[in-house]
């Protein structure tokens, strides 16, 4: 009886034992998926991670006014982790009111921390105005840059209407309401009214140019007649600083801003409505839609697009 009694006291011990290890085998697994969840920067909110990183932001189609994004750059605005942004551009531009606002929201990031700009396929007109936000500016040889300028375009269908014997009916306040309109001749008040909105809108593309790359004014205007330049155009007219593609925009990070080879590099995440989402899709614009109607560009333009 006593041999039975000890060895039920030695397997009460060792079930213990076991039970304290295992208790320790699945804290240390907890402990090593925490660290691993913190590493590969899983975590809530619009970008993951703990510790220092960098933000790739992919600016592509046309730029247009988008909410969705504007809170996603707040959000690095507010990040204390992200010590460096990449904002990938393959754009041919947009709405005016789109490319200022865009670039109005990277500059508040680059306020406190490096931005370098890595151009793609297109970055022209609203695409550049994108890219001047950058502390740095990159592009492949290849790349479609430039087209600084703005742009308003409108239609007539008077000649059309006459020929088909409907005659439009206008009745308006003054004679530049609703000017110009399709339906009627544009007279020369009105070409010299919309001429007038355009030249204040270049002058502030121009204005901007000029002070981001610390450009003459009149040397940016040389150069803002509307044409395109190719990567090594823009490089060697000042456009631009560097001939490359992501990895050498990494490398600036490092060796030019400061920012350790150890921070992770991270997606900014952009949270759209689940209308917006399925349009985004269903359109090929994903990351550009600004409401379930689609993609609308009203207003004065900042864009290229060969004919």
């Amino acid at each position: 009886m006593a041999l039975d009694a000890d060895i039920l006291l030695d397997r009460r011990r060792l079930k213990k034992s076991v039970f304290r290890w295992r208790v320790i085998a699945v804290i240390a697994v907890l402990a090593v998926i925490v660290i691993g969840l913190a590493g590969t920067g899983i975590k809530d909110g619009v970008m993951g991670g703990l510790g220092p990183k960098v933000v790739e932001i992919n600016i592509e189609g046309v730029i247009a006014e988008d909410p969705y994004l504007l809170e996603a750059l707040e959000a690095i605005e507010d990040d204390s982790d992200v010590v460096g942004v990449i904002v990938h551009i393959n754009s041919p531009g947009g709405t005016m009111v789109g490319g200022e606002t865009l670039f109005e929201a990277l500059r508040r990031i680059g306020e406190t921390r490096p931005i370098v700009a890595e151009m793609g396929t297109v970055a022209a007109s609203g695409g550049y105005m994108t890219a001047i936000a950058a502390d740095h500016i990159i592009a492949r040889r290849g790349t479609i840059t430039g087209s600084i300028g703005v742009i308003f375009q409108s239609m007539n269908f008077n000649g059309t209407l006459e020929k088909l014997g409907v005659e439009p009916l206008t009745v308006k306040s003054g004679p530049l309401k609703a000017a110009p309109n399709p339906f009627e001749p544009i007279d020369d008040a009105a070409k010299t009214a919309m001429q007038g909105l355009i030249s204040d809108m270049f002058d502030v593309f121009v204005g901007m140019v000029a002070e981001r790359r610390d450009m003459p004014v009149d040397a940016v205007r040389t150069l803002a007649d509307g044409r395109v330049f190719t990567g090594q155009q823009a490089l060697a007219n000042g456009l631009i600083d560097e001939i490359g593609g992501r990895r050498e925009a990494l490398r600036w990070l490092e060796d030019k801003a400061g920012v350790t080879p150890e921070a992770d590099v991270v997606p900014l995440e952009i949270e759209y409505p689940e209308d917006d989402l399925m349009s985004a899709l269903l359109e090929g614009n994903l990351g550009k839609v600004l409401s379930s109607e689609g993609l609308k560009l009203d207003g004065l333009l900042a864009v290229w697009q060969p004919e």
